[in-house]
């Protein structure tokens, strides 16, 4: 009775949708987050700058659309910028909504990692001859980022499952498929527990993978490859000194 009930969907005939699917999924996944880092940084760094006039929109803006869900974002976005005639394609109107979405989540971290950051190390900075940007780019980044990553990961992972709600503009994505099957088969029960494993198996070991990352940096791993050949090569000339 359980094989009556259950697996009578011709996977393979779906596996080609299936298969674009995933790819659309992962390709909104990481056009959101790319967009939401750069935007985040960008409102993290208004908020802490000087001016209140630089303060004031970002706060406000990170306010909106963290008390804001994602799904009214992704209408007004798709059908409500239609109706006063800009237009979007579905992998513009989707990104957009997940950048703008995020950017309010990740400026929030980003914020908290930057002023994690002690003033000594910026007055130390200059007192090297180091110049604000220099100092931001070589000093107080690098070490933001280390206490950033945590939130930042699970931003990921979360922005990943989130792709699921652009089904409601038929986005082509994993969970548009999804639909579609189980409107041709009859077989939702069927369908959408595969769609959930696939998720599993992408949203898994992503969180595993960024949990190791986390346990490395917090180590003393460096976070880029020119960092990682600096480290090599200071230590390959420690060593010859000795």
């Amino acid at each position: 009775m359980f094989h009556d009930g259950l697996f009578q969907v011709p996977w393979s005939s779906y596996a080609p949708d299936l298969w674009t699917g995933l790819l659309r999924t992962l390709g909104y996944a990481a056009a959101g987050f790319v967009g939401a880092v750069l935007f985040g940084l960008l409102l993290a760094l208004m908020r802490l700058n000087g001016s209140g006039w630089v303060r004031f929109p970002a706060r406000l803006y990170t306010e909106i659309f963290k008390n804001v869900p994602l799904l009214a974002i992704i209408f007004v976005t798709y059908f409500g910028l239609a109706s006063i005639g800009i237009r979007l394609d579905t992998f513009a109107a989707g990104t957009l909504s997940l950048v703008v979405f995020y950017a309010a989540y990740l400026s929030e971290i980003f914020r908290s990692a930057l002023a994690g950051v002690h003033g000594d190390q910026r007055e130390a900075a200059g007192a090297l001859g180091l110049g604000p940007v220099a100092t931001f780019t070589h000093v107080v980044l690098p070490q933001a980022l280390r206490l950033a990553l945590p939130g930042t990961n699970t931003m990921l992972v979360d922005l990943l499952k989130s792709t699921s709600l652009l089904v409601t503009i038929a986005a082509a994505e994993l969970m548009t498929n999804a639909q579609l099957i189980a409107s041709e088969t009859f077989r939702a029960l069927e369908v959408y527990l595969v769609i959930a494993a696939i998720y599993f198996v992408l949203c898994y070991p992503l969180s595993q993978a960024l949990l190791w990352l986390e346990r490395r940096v917090r180590r003393g791993a460096p976070l880029s490859l020119r960092r990682a050949r600096r480290l090599r090569e200071a230590r390959a000339l420690l060593a010859g000194e000795s």
